[in-house]
């Protein structure tokens, strides 16, 4: 694969918005068909989505690193033995490290790769009614200067500043915003429109999501959705009323409390301090 095809399948795998990983040899000893600098691209799917290490055998265990790299965040260097049937066997059952993989082959040599996920932004989507609201907007301020990428999908929104993305719509196209289990959604419908949106919601996976709301509100909600099959889980996990009990009162200290909330989500920290009690307050992150 040439630089610019290689360089362009990046670019595709980004705009999916969903983890991938980047295996790059950066040593090697002996006799091995890769080189060094030769990569591979590995999807969130855990195939190869581009690139090559000149052959299949060293190729299928970085898969499994690689998915590990994009779960848990981190990059890892792992020596790769390509051995026989042997040595391989040995060396499995000599090294228990997941930084030494053996590899049947005749090659004999050994790769150092480099496995680097690379994890889509940190994303938060407001679902606003249209029209002013204050909350909304500071929202937006404050979650841009937490870095998160900030969607906004209102009808007919009125902002001080812009988010990242906006989309005018009254229900969101989950189609086009591919969510999913690294971001977090606002609902800020309220009232109108919140049957249709919480439906929609309930369908793809999510670290968060919230509603701005009452509880009464939200308990006449909660029996309407059970009534159209919404899943139970869904149903307890979502967090109405929205955000940590910090006392807020002003539209700005609002939107302290939920992105404050959203934040113990990312980092699977959500306790009895939300307004709304947790379904399960040792939740890991995700």
């Amino acid at each position: 694969m040439r630089a610019h095809e290689f360089a362009e399948k990046v670019r595709e795998l980004a705009a999916e918005h969903r983890p991938f990983a980047m295996a790059t040899v950066v040593r090697t000893e002996g006799s091995t068909l890769a080189k060094r600098g030769f990569k591979i691209l590995i999807s969130s799917e855990g195939k190869i989505a581009g690139g090559t290490f000149g052959g299949g055998c060293p190729e299928g265990p970085i898969v499994a690193i690689a998915e590990r790299a994009m779960a848990d965040g981190e990059s890892r260097v792992v020596r790769v033995h390509l051995v026989d049937a042997k040595a391989a066997l040995a060396g499995m059952a000599q090294s228990p490290s997941e930084d030494e993989i053996f590899v049947e082959t005749d090659c004999g040599g050994i790769l150092e790769v480099h496995v680097e996920p690379i994890l889509p932004s940190e994303r938060l989507v407001l679902i606003g009614q249209g029209g002013r609201d204050d909350v909304e907007d500071a929202l937006v301020r404050l979650a841009r200067s937490l870095d998160f990428e900030v969607t906004v999908v209102d009808p007919n929104p009125e902002l001080t500043e812009s988010p990242h993305h906006l989309l005018r719509a009254p229900v969101p196209d989950l189609a086009s915003l591919r969510l999913g289990e690294r971001d977090s959604v606002v609902v800020l419908t309220r009232g109108e429109r919140d049957l249709a949106v919480l439906s929609a919601l309930a369908t793809v996976p999510l670290r968060y999501v919230g509603m701005l709301g009452s509880r009464h509100r939200w308990a006449k909600n909660r029996e309407e959705l059970r009534s159209r099959g919404i899943p139970e889980q869904f149903l307890a996990e979502l967090h109405a009323p929205i955000g940590l009990d910090i006392g807020a009162r002003s539209p700005s200290e609002i939107a302290l409390a939920i992105l404050a909330e959203v934040v113990a989500a990312k980092y699977g920290k959500i306790s009895a301090k939300s307004l709304a009690p947790a379904a399960d307050s040792t939740r890991a992150p995700r």
